[in-house]
Formats: structure tokens, C-alpha cells, sequence
């Protein structure tokens, strides 16, 4: 881990604080500290005063016995006020209305983050049958149609910095050749759209559009159907209101 000498260099407790709170956000519940320790290979004793400093802060949460460990109330306020901050989301509130009205499917805003695509927005489907969605998911990017969208906005080279050597596999469908992936991001950038053959979720098929604000895109919307919902008509109508949600955001943000 990087010291704390001048020029520029990372400061070692800030670093272990953010790598913690990284940690917990991505494995809900709580934890004990030997499973922390485990995970994050800090020395013990330091990394118990860390938390219990984070504990006391609100950014870590302990349960009754206070041996065990969870992301705080703290972080939540962080996370919220990063989404009402944000032009661009609050920008795409009314295309994401008409596009869940014109499809009755659920449907996402979000951004690529490293690897991943972060939910920053979210419309429910009214119907019963629908997939779990919410703001702030974090899922790959080469398993979703969101993250395929973004990922087409970037060039070949690009895309190869940007994704890990291996791909993780979250079904029998997705997509885990580097190359095969390359070759479908070709065709994406043709046809325009993206899409997810239950590739991360079984059961659910998902198309997904960039938003070309800036080059390449940082944001896409998506809307996800399951299979047993979908017809050819419907699936017709879902890229029709994909298109012209796109064309409303784009409206939306052309001076951000």
C-alpha cells in the first residue's frame, strides 16, 4: 500500500478507508472481522480501530453483540445526494416516464463504472411479473444490454483495457469470449441498440441504447422484458420507445 510521502502519492488510511467501505458495499449483510480481514488483508488490530472509528461515524454499522459489521446509514446519504446532484438524471426523469408508459416494462438509466454499469435511475413495471431493480446495482458490463450499449461507444482497444481478461459467466448464455464479444459490439454500433439474451439474469431479456452526449457515452437507458412477455410486436414497440426516449434525452441534455 502507498505511503503518505509528498507528491501526490496516496495517503495510506484514507485508501484502507474507501477500499472498506467498497468491501461492504458490495457484500450486503453483515460480517465478522476475521471474514473482513480475510477479505481486505489488513492487520487486524488496525483494521478494528478503523472500523470501530467508522462505527462511531455512522459510515459502518455493528449488530447487538457488536462483533459484526455493515455498511452504514452514512453511506446512503453519500449515494443519494450523488443521484440529486446529478443533471443528467434529473434531465432524464420525464423520457424515462414516457418510456415506461409506452412499454409498461421496467426500465433503467445508468452509467459505466470501470468494469460495471451502476443503476442511477429506475421505473418499475406495473406488472406482477417483472425483475428486480434498483438504484445503485451494479452488474458487469459485457453480461447487460446497458453495458454492451456503452461498451460499443468505445473503440476495439479500448474495450480490451477496459474489461478484465476473463469474463465472468452468470448464465449459460452470457457471453465469456473476449472476441465473440468484440464481434457483437460491432454489430451493436450498426444496428444502434444492444442486447441481453438472458445473459444476466435467466428468464429476462433486456435492450439497451446509449446516450451520445459526449464520445464516447457515459450514460444508456434500457428496458427489460421477460420472455414470457415477449412477442415480436411487443418487442417492435419496446425499440420504438427506446429510440425515441434516447431522442428526448438527448434533447434533454444537450446543454449539460
Amino acid at each position: 500500500m502507498p505511503g503518505t510521502e509528498a507528491g501526490g502519492s496516496q495517503v495510506k488510511s484514507a485508501v484502507r478507508t474507501v477500499e472498506l467501505l467498497e468491501f461492504f458495499a458490495e457484500r450486503p449483510g453483515m460480517h465478522t472481522l476475521a471474514a473482513v480481514q480475510t477479505a481486505v488483508g489488513y492487520p487486524k488490530s488496525s483494521l478494528y480501530m478503523l472500523l470501530r472509528t467508522l462505527a462511531d461515524l455512522g459510515w459502518v454499522e455493528t449488530d447487538a453483540t457488536g462483533t459484526r459489521y455493515g455498511i452504514g446509514v452514512r453511506a446512503l446519504l453519500v449515494g443519494t445526494s450523488y443521484i440529486d446532484g446529478d443533471e443528467a438524471v434529473a434531465a432524464a426523469k420525464p423520457a424515462l416516464d414516457h418510456l415506461l408508459a409506452d412499454t409498461t416494462e421496467t426500465v433503467h438509466l445508468a452509467r459505466l463504472d470501470g468494469t460495471d454499469v451502476v443503476h442511477l435511475a429506475v421505473r418499475q413495471s406495473p406488472h406482477h411479473l417483472r425483475p428486480v431493480a434498483r438504484v445503485g446495482r451494479r452488474l458487469p458490463a459485457h453480461s447487460t444490454a446497458l453495458g454492451k450499449a456503452l461498451l460499443a461507444t468505445h473503440s476495439d482497444e479500448q474495450v480490451r483495457a477496459i474489461l478484465p481478461e476473463t469474463l465472468e459467466q452468470l448464465t449459460e448464455h452470457t457471453r465469456t469470449d473476449r472476441a465473440q464479444l468484440l464481434e457483437e459490439l460491432r454489430l451493436v454500433r450498426e444496428q444502434g441498440y444492444a442486447l441481453d439474451r438472458e445473459e444476466n439474469t435467466l428468464g429476462l431479456r433486456c435492450y439497451g441504447l446509449a446516450v451520445p452526449c459526449r464520445t464516447p457515452a457515459r450514460d444508456a437507458i434500457s428496458c427489460s422484458v421477460p420472455v414470457a412477455r415477449l412477442t415480436p410486436e411487443h418487442e417492435q414497440t419496446v425499440k420504438h420507445a427506446l429510440f425515441d426516449a434516447r431522442d428526448r434525452l438527448m434533447y434533454a441534455t444537450r446543454t449539460l
